[in-house]
């Protein structure tokens, strides 16, 4: 009796995993023996960095050599590189304030150290992407110590790329764009600061560097293969997949052993910071490791002195507009809203001083995002909203301030939301935070302060609409207590200095070495002569 189809898939799909790894590891030795040319041109590669630094530094009327601080004790020009491996470093979200935070912070306490960007942002230039930090995210950095290398092989991460297999898809195109950063310039220390861990081996096997991890997000994680498990629909977990016991298996065989490829290539990470305790949890778990919770930098400072009375009826959606983010699910909330209390409707043309406005803020890094703000404008028309929502683009960090500063509700509807800045801002903005009943915003962020409450946690479009409700009823001095109580537990937790003391105590090791070795090679053996100071 011949076998069904049904009996031999989940073989075949083994196999090609087999193979998979397989090629993998012809990878990874294949780096091992190009090691010796890539080396060829290691030092002019350097050389290019310094040269750009030094012209620069000329082209602005300034000396060549650094500032120093008393940390460093350095008066020298830079001699260090810290890679980071960040392709869509101009996106404008949580994970960009941590990259140029970073970046800002090594400036300040280690002169010694030229950052290098690598990014996929090929339609804006340096000056251009430094403008934007500046204006999104309040930070001024010193251009002389950071440079940008600028790949043409980002369509290879995008999921555009890979509509099936999408987790191992990018992951063997992160292989791809890691090579090309590296063929630009092989720093001292590698940071990812996007969870591209594939990229690890060849940073560590072919240039020695000291690999630094900051996992916003772990790529495979024990709720995903839950849901997988449990046949549950979602926006990775597709209902066709969902509605089929063959395809279930077939998916949890091809999750269970991509995560263990993905504890392989961990495990080549020397340093590796969580920005979560949910994050952390799973990182541990699948690296077999003891992860370094440092929470994301939030501008804290930037929203204490917004008044707390006097908000309009806005509830602000703050996020990037990618699928996860939950926006389809703020509209299903608003629309429960508006049939549950029909006096909060918005009607064009008739004033309405009860009516509520949903409105949208959020960054389009592409045309993908683009497409998906103009679905969920098409949603809203379809449930009949769409006079009580709106959409703000690419806002500058003086028009999301403005926002934050009128708005009384603040919504963040995403599941397993690894952390929340944008929830942070609004506790310290003075709004009342309505959040997903899941993972950052439940375990770290919207806790209870001196046993008080901060906000409300949701996860149904009814939960949503109830808590947003409790929000509009409540009396202005029951507001009160709960805005200051929510601003000050952020303040205490999440402020920007918070984060730079943790990410420096973590980092302080790999930016402050002597001198750093590649295979059978030392780099710098003047660093370790008396001709120098030393450095701490």
């Amino acid at each position: 009796m011949a076998p069904s189809l049904a009996s031999i898939l989940p073989t075949l799909f083994y196999v090609a995993f087999g193979l998979l790894f397989i090629a993998l590891t012809i990878y990874v030795f294949t780096l091992i023996f190009l090691n010796a040319k890539i080396l060829e041109n290691f030092k002019s590669n350097r050389e290019k960095v310094f040269e750009e630094y030094a012209k620069e530094k000329a082209a602005r009327g300034q000396s060549s050599a650094g500032t120093g601080t008393e940390e460093s004790g350095s008066k020298e020009a830079p001699y260090l590189i810290a890679g980071f491996f960040h392709p869509y470093c101009d996106a404008g979200g949580g994970g960009e304030r941590v990259l140029w935070t970073a970046i800002r912070d090594i400036q300040q306490h280690y002169p010694h150290v030229m950052s290098i960007v690598y990014t996929g942002d090929t339609d804006v230039n340096k000056e251009q992407i430094l403008e934007k930090v500046r204006s999104r995210f309040n930070i001024e950095l010193d251009p002389t110590l950071v440079g940008f290398r600028f790949l043409k092989k980002r369509d290879w991460v995008e999921g555009s790329m890979w509509k099936q297999f999408t987790l191992i898809g990018q992951s063997f195109g992160s292989i791809l764009l890691g090579w090309e950063a590296l063929q630009h310039v092989i720093p001292d220390v590698w940071i990812d600061s996007m969870g591209y861990a594939f990229t690890y081996p060849a940073a560590k096997i072919l240039g020695g560097c000291q690999v630094v991890a900051y996992v916003h997000y772990p790529t495979i994680s024990s709720d995903m293969i839950g849901r997988v498990a449990s046949r549950e629909s979602s926006h990775n977990n597709a209902s066709e997949v969902a509605s089929s016991s063959v395809f279930t298996q077939l998916k949890l065989a091809y999750y269970k052993i991509f995560a263990v490829l993905y504890a392989i290539v961990g495990s080549f990470a020397h340093v590796v910071m969580t920005n979560s305790s949910w994050t952390k949890g799973h990182i541990d778990s699948i690296w077999k490791i003891k992860s370094t919770v440092v929470y994301p930098p939030c501008d804290t400072e930037a929203f204490k002195d917004f008044p707390l009375r006097g908000r309009e009826r806005i509830v602000v959606s703050v996020a990037q507009f990618r699928p996860e983010k939950g926006h389809e699910l703020q509209l299903d909330a608003m629309a429960q809203l508006l049939k549950d209390h029909p006096n909060y409707r918005q009607t064009k043309g008739v004033e309405n001083p009860e009516a509520v406005q949903l409105v949208m803020v959020g960054s389009a890094r592409n045309a993908s995002d683009e497409a998906r703000i103009q679905q969920l404008k098409d949603k809203g028309a379809k449930l009949g909203i769409t006079d009580n929502v709106s959409f703000v683009v690419n806002a500058s960090f003086s028009e999301l301030k403005e926002w934050l500063a009128r708005s009384k509700i603040g919504i963040h509807a995403m599941l397993d939301e690894h952390f929340g800045i944008g929830v942070v801002e609004y506790m310290a903005s003075g709004l009342i935070p309505v959040a997903h009943n899941s993972a950052g915003p439940k375990m770290d962020i919207v806790q209870p302060f001196n046993n008080q409450p901060t906000g409300y946690l949701a996860a149904k479009p009814q939960e949503f609409a109830d808590a947003i409700e409790k929000v509009l009823s409540a009396s202005d001095e029951e507001l009160l207590d709960i805005q200051l109580r929510a601003r000050d537990s952020v303040q205490e937790r999440f402020s920007e200095k918070v984060f730079e003391e943790r990410f420096r105590k973590c980092m302080h090791e790999v930016l402050s070495r002597e001198s750093l070795t590649i295979p059978g090679q030392k780099m710098f053996p003047h660093l370790a002569s008396n001709e120098t100071s030393p450095r701490t």
